[in-house]
């Protein structure tokens, strides 16, 4: 083999062993969080064998609906293997079945305040947001908030069916609040 040939020898096995890492890490549920809704960085999918509840922060598949083809176009959702090519969303659960959200100048949920909840009637860029209109949430769908006033949750896009679910978001590796 040829000197010159030597370096590009090297980084094709390098290429190669981070594709097999980053496949390895796929597999087993890894992720990495690139947005502000929660801390950045390394989270895993845990697998759930319970009934979700208020509280849970889940990863979720976004399903294939006019709000988020238009979230993915405006970039409030990223690219990912989710159906629709869309990343999963990470979110905590505000809201299950049968239970009342009303929208004002925030959510409540049955009569009580969410926290961290203002609607916002436009982005960051100034883009208008139309809030969901409100209701009870339906059998097999999921309400979803983020404490992070930016976010694109359930305030915009309702519920969501609980089908997308994947599974707990765990912080593995993570930097910020």
């Amino acid at each position: 083999m040829t000197i010159a040939l030597r370096p590009l020898v090297v980084i094709m096995i390098a290429g190669l062993a981070v594709c097999v890492i980053a496949l390895a890490g796929w597999q087993g549920g890894y992720r990495l969080n690139e947005t502000p809704s929660y801390p950045l960085g390394l989270w895993r999918i845990e697998p759930i064998a319970r009934p979700v509840a208020v509280g849970d922060r889940v990863f979720v598949c976004p399903p294939q609906t006019e709000n988020f083809a238009l979230a993915a176009e405006r970039g409030y959702v990223r690219r990912g293997l989710c159906p629709g090519w869309l990343s999963p969303l990470i979110k905590t659960v505000a809201a299950v079945a049968g239970q009342r959200i009303d929208i004002a100048a925030s959510v409540s949920i049955d009569g009580r305040l969410l926290d961290h909840s203002q609607i916002h009637v436009v982005d960051a860029q100034g883009r208008a947001l139309v809030p969901y209109g409100g209701g009870i949430v339906p059998a097999g769908f999921l309400y979803l908030h983020s404490n992070f006033a930016g976010s694109y949750d359930s305030r915009y896009f309702g519920p969501v069916p609980a089908t997308g679910l994947l599974g707990l978001a765990r912080p593995v590796l993570t930097f910020g609040p």
